[in-house]
């Protein structure tokens, strides 16, 4: 199988128009028929920059962009370069940032908040920043070092008691992950794309390349090549090749009601995440008044994307309240407004999959989103078009 791990550094220098990465030259002829399956980050930005760069681009997608089963489907989500030594995951994310502005003007609604990425570190070296900031300082978007003292003046919610100082990458902040889906998918539309909604699967495989997807609707779609995109699926249309390489798992996320006196307060807090090497918690304030928004970023249990039950472990909810109380006092009997269970389709080594079917020459896999893809969609999706340009 032909691989390509996406987060592959290179030593060329990162210019908006050009982000250096080692990936297939596909040289699919301009007009060839492409069909991307599945309309979430990573699908739905592959099929409209596939479509901008002169292909026939149809998308299909069992659900619909942002739905509830999806992994982008909750309201929000996450945008940060610091991948610590990882410079191609900060690249990849400057690129992404720039696009995500450029399309937030274009549709005139706000989807990306730069509220800032708040970094609770508990010791004095914390590689996953401190490898991060000769890329932030070479892009001049250098970070804030907070003591405790700062942070006390700063964000006085906030208990110190046990964090060493703090970052904050005042360039980061979140998405609006579900709008930001459907808006992809009604500029594909808008711009000549064909959008199917319809549960699709290979179908006939001939002299090594396949033919045809079914679909749910009965009807078969053929196409010169074929990209399937689809999130937690991926391991389910392909088990023999991706069955045991990608694993999906259920993640928690929990809204919770803060003091009516202390709202705004709250609301104005920057994206934070919590590096206490255990539970890996993070969380978005504010988030269009939703409540106080906390992620459970350690692995879970492995999940069924489709069937699984999507109501929160009461185990798992106890750990975040504890460890609500002790990081933010004020919201230690704060209700419960809101829960989510979501999942992320996780690669072996965290890293974003861009493969060549075995078999099926005019195929291709993109996945691996390991619960950080989301924030890259636009820049992956410009990528991948250039991939299949050669």
């Amino acid at each position: 199988m032909a691989g390509y791990q996406l987060s592959m550094s290179t030593t060329n220098t990162f210019s908006p128009a050009s982000i250096p990465f080692e990936v297939a030259k596909i040289g699919l002829p301009k007009k060839s028929k492409v069909i991307v399956v599945g309309a979430g980050a990573f699908g739905g930005w592959s099929a409209l920059y596939l479509l901008r760069s002169g292909f026939q681009v149809t998308l299909i997608d069992a659900w619909g962009p942002g739905n509830s089963l999806s992994t982008s489907g909750d309201e929000t989500r996450v945008i940060r370069s610091t991948y610590g030594a990882n410079e191609f995951y900060f690249n990849l994310n400057v690129r992404a940032l720039e696009l995500w502005k450029e399309h937030q003007q274009q549709w005139k609604k706000q989807i990306f908040f730069n509220t800032g990425v708040l970094w609770f570190c508990y010791q004095e070296k914390n590689p996953i920043v401190d490898d991060s900031i000769p890329f932030a300082r070479k892009h001049k978007m250098d970070y804030e070092f907070l003591s405790t003292s700062d942070l006390n003046k700063k964000y006085s919610s906030i208990n110190t008691s046990d964090i060493h100082h703090a970052w904050l990458d005042p360039y980061g902040g979140y998405l609006k992950a579900r709008e930001s889906c459907q808006l992809v998918n009604e500029t594909f539309i808008r711009e000549g794309g064909n959008y199917i909604q319809a549960f699709a699967k290979p179908g006939q495989m001939a002299s090594g390349k396949l033919l045809n997807l079914q679909l749910s609707t009965g009807q078969k779609q053929s196409s010169d090549a074929y990209l399937f995109a689809c999130g937690s699926w991926l391991g389910q249309l392909f088990p023999e090749i991706l069955g045991r390489k990608i694993t999906c798992t259920k993640q928690e996320v929990y809204y919770f009601g803060v003091p009516g006196q202390q709202g705004s307060v709250y609301d104005r807090m920057p994206v934070w995440i919590d590096l206490d090497g255990q539970d890996h918690y993070y969380g978005i304030p504010g988030n269009n008044h939703r409540g106080f928004k906390i992620g459970v970023d350690i692995r879970g249990e492995i999940f069924d994307p489709t069937n699984g039950d999507r109501t929160y472990n009461p185990e798992t909810l106890s750990k975040a309240r504890k460890f609500i109380g002790h990081r933010f006092p004020e919201l230690k009997n704060a209700p419960l407004v809101e829960s989510r269970v979501c999942h992320y389709e996780n690669s072996p080594d965290g890293n974003f999959i861009f493969e060549q079917h075995p078999i099926a020459e005019n195929t291709w896999l993109l996945g691996g989103g390991s619960g950080h893809g989301f924030k890259h969609g636009p820049a992956l999706g410009e990528l991948v078009a250039r991939a299949f340009l050669g």
